[in-house]
């Protein structure tokens, strides 16, 4: 019966700690977009544009991407999803915030 409380304690443990890693890197990623999100709106301010509002990604979205502003860094995790962002302005010289999905790229070869 001891065997199986420890046994039980040990898995609990475990799998708390798993729990604990995965929340630690969705604060970071949250952090690390509202950091960008608050950079992107000091900008829009700074060159007399509206403020963009951020945009989720949906498969098949037509995009108008004129030029590329910022992206947010993606080498932080190998093959984790994370969340990513990437401001851009379009063919109207609007700023626009996109937020998807991208595997990490901090893989080592």
């Amino acid at each position: 019966m001891n065997t199986l409380k420890i046994m039980a304690a040990v898995s609990f443990m475990t799998a708390a700690s798993f729990a604990m890693a995965e929340g630690n890197s969705d604060r970071v990623y949250g952090k690390m977009i509202r950091a960008n999100e608050k950079a992107i709106q000091e900008y829009a301010v700074s060159i007399g544009k509206n403020r963009p509002e951020v945009v989720h990604y949906r498969y098949g979205m037509k995009l108008d991407i004129a030029k590329v502003i910022r992206t947010t860094r993606t080498d932080m995790t190998c093959n984790e999803v994370m969340p990513a962002q990437m401001t851009y302005e379009d063919s109207n010289g609007d700023l626009n915030i996109l937020e998807y999905r991208v595997a990490g790229t901090n893989c080592r070869r």
